[in-house]
């Protein structure tokens, strides 16, 4: 049975700028447009202090060569779970607690309690 993985990562971007003693994103800004990459006050800002969903291949080259690391520094996955292909759930209904049985519906009457007290 093979298994299924939930890869997340980590993105060490901030952690790599603080090593080189980069502790502002608006330093980041003139190191990109040097490397010809142009992004707004925003966009810096949300690169390093968020996770990207995405990022383009050229900026994350830039970032590599700015911060004179590897991939792996800046980039780094895990396996956040594990789990089998299929669950070993039970077949029937019945072994889980579902019956099979029709439900029979029941009409009731709520009574007031007596105030005879």
């Amino acid at each position: 049975m093979s298994e299924q993985r939930r890869i997340g990562y980590r993105w060490n971007l901030r952690q790599l700028m603080a090593q080189r003693n980069l502790w502002k994103t608006t330093e980041l800004i003139p190191l990109l447009k040097s490397r010809g990459i142009n992004l707004s006050n925003a966009q810096v800002h949300r690169l390093v202090t968020a996770t990207p969903e995405r990022i383009p291949a050229r900026t994350f080259a830039a970032l590599c060569d700015i911060l004179d690391c590897t991939p792996n520094d800046l980039f780094e996955p895990f396996v956040e779970m594990r789990a089998a292909k299929t669950a070993d759930a039970p077949r029937r209904p019945e072994n889980f607690g579902v019956t099979t049985e029709p439900r029979i519906a029941r009409r009731i009457r709520v009574i007031a309690p007596d105030d005879d007290g």
